[in-house]
């Protein structure tokens, strides 16, 4: 079975906006990331992954720099290629400008996001077998 396991939120402020999560929801703060394509925080509840991203290429980030929101939501699969097919079939391609330029795809033991899809009405959806820092892996769901 498919689980949710990731949400990420672009932001202008990643720091106060993950600390707004963390002090109001009593969320852990688990990580930070500054790489090429964006800087922000990886907070968890112990079973999801909410990313708070500052992105800093409007490629890499798939819309513009400015947006603030939703950004796309991620779900652990037992296998990647299959999910794949099924999206296709479902009318939803994969997001190749996001996946290349994420260098997303071509290290599947990178962790964390390993493919983009377009989803029903243009939502971002990323797909993991890994899953991400802080979210419970699947058989380890809490009773």
């Amino acid at each position: 079975m498919t689980r949710l396991r990731h949400i990420a939120i672009a932001s202008q402020d990643p720091e106060g906006t993950a600390h707004y999560f963390a002090d109001v929801f009593e969320m852990q703060i688990c990580g930070k990331i500054d790489s090429r394509n964006a800087r922000g925080y990886y907070l968890s509840d112990g079973v999801i992954n909410l990313a708070i991203l500052q992105f800093k290429n409007a490629p890499a980030a798939g819309c513009a720099l400015d947006f603030v929101g939703l950004h796309h939501i991620g779900f652990e699969v037992d296998d990647i290629e299959k999910t794949i097919e099924r999206s296709i079939a479902a009318g939803c391609e994969p997001r190749h400008d996001v996946n290349i330029a994420q260098g997303l795809g071509a290290n599947p033991h990178k962790d964390n996001a390993e493919f983009k899809l377009r989803g029903p009405e243009g939502m971002m959806i990323d797909v993991s077998q890994r899953g991400w820092v802080g979210s419970t892996p699947k058989g380890n769901q809490p009773e």
